[in-house]
């Protein structure tokens, strides 16, 4: 099967949320410059996996984040949002998910890569964890309450 290209997915979408879509893109790849890209259809929206570094035992690569546009707004998320540091506050999706956080965009906000860099260093972090690590922090997580 061959892969839609990110331009071609965002194309179905309002201008003002597919020009929000190519900033975060820019800015995904920007910071995490060894990120996969690509478009998966069955869950309409593009996500990014980081590779594991050299020498990592286990998986390839990591799944740790994706764009997700809607007609009305657009989600930049992580998989593993609940295990993420977020000192800002600004994940959203507490309550709603038990695993996934995200942040939204609207039309006419500008990403702002001060604070959405170190999120998905964060969630690119968490994402390579191995998996008894992440297993052990929910643990942890649920212990406190």
């Amino acid at each position: 099967m061959d892969q839609i290209p990110p331009e071609a997915f965002l194309a179905a979408f309002p201008a003002s949320i597919r020009s929000i879509g190519d900033r975060l893109r820019a800015l995904v790849l920007a910071t995490i410059p060894d990120a996969v890209e690509r478009v998966r259809p069955g869950w309409h929206l593009i996500g990014y996996d980081a590779p594991a570094p050299m020498g990592s035992r286990g998986r390839r690569s990591a799944y740790f984040a994706y764009i997700a546009p809607e007609l009305e707004h657009i989600h930049l998320g992580f998989e593993h949002g609940w295990l993420m540091t977020d000192p800002d506050g600004l994940l959203e999706g507490a309550g709603t998910t038990r695993q996934v956080r995200w942040l939204t965009f609207h039309p006419g906000d500008e990403p702002d890569q001060v604070h959405v860099a170190p999120l998905l260093h964060e969630a690119r972090r968490v994402a390579l964890l191995p998996r008894e690590a992440r297993f052990e922090a929910a643990m942890m997580r649920d212990a406190a309450g």
